[in-house]
């Protein structure tokens, strides 16, 4: 692949080391809720790509040039966890991270997670997605998750190997994976 391929005992270890770690993957596998943990563990800042980054209120997208002006401020900062993709983004927030997590899970992991979630929060706004922008659930977003190993996982594997063996990436293919890697985490502290 890219990077420095890592599994979790090595993630375990460097984990509580690392000041900037970016969680990529699919939308529905799992990244804002291994975000928010390893930010709470770690006391490092929180940024959701989604809520701080890409959206404003009543699902309008930020315009380019303020999105890129934040990635800037966000990326400067001298500890944070990053959850969210973007390959367009990845190249500048890659230049700072010390530890790229990957969460890859069968697609309808990640289906089961967009649904699941729509449920938990119809009509509501979830933490990580920007104020006014209630969760919903649409034909268009189910196909971008359905075809997102086809469509952007080529993208994400070019970002990641202009950094091959410089940054420590771990790549987790199940939930069970992510609560793998906490657990190791608690038996380290």
């Amino acid at each position: 692949m890219a990077s420095r391929d890592i599994d979790r005992a090595e993630a375990a270890r460097l984990l509580p080391g690392a000041a900037r770690i970016l969680v990529i993957g699919c939308s529905g596998s799992g990244k804002s809720t291994l975000a928010r943990a390893l930010a709470e563990r770690f006391k490092l800042h929180y940024v959701s790509m989604d809520r701080d980054v890409f959206w404003l209120s009543g699902w309008q997208a930020r315009p380019r040039d303020d999105a890129n002006r934040r990635i800037a401020e966000f990326v400067a900062l001298p500890r944070w966890v990053m959850d969210g993709t973007s390959p367009r983004t990845l190249p500048e927030r890659l230049a700072r991270a010390n530890l790229v997590i990957w969460l890859r899970p069968p697609r309808l992991v990640s289906l089961y997670g967009i649904v699941t979630r729509w449920f938990r929060y119809a009509g509501r706004t979830r933490p990580e997605m920007a104020e006014g922008c209630p969760e919903r659930l649409s034909l268009e977003f189910i196909r971008y998750v359905w075809h997102f190993e086809r469509d952007s996982e080529p993208k994400i594997i070019e970002r990641l190997a202009a950094y091959e063996g410089e940054i420590p990436l771990l790549v987790l293919k199940s939930r069970g994976d992510s609560r793998a890697l906490l657990a190791n985490l608690d038996g380290r502290h």
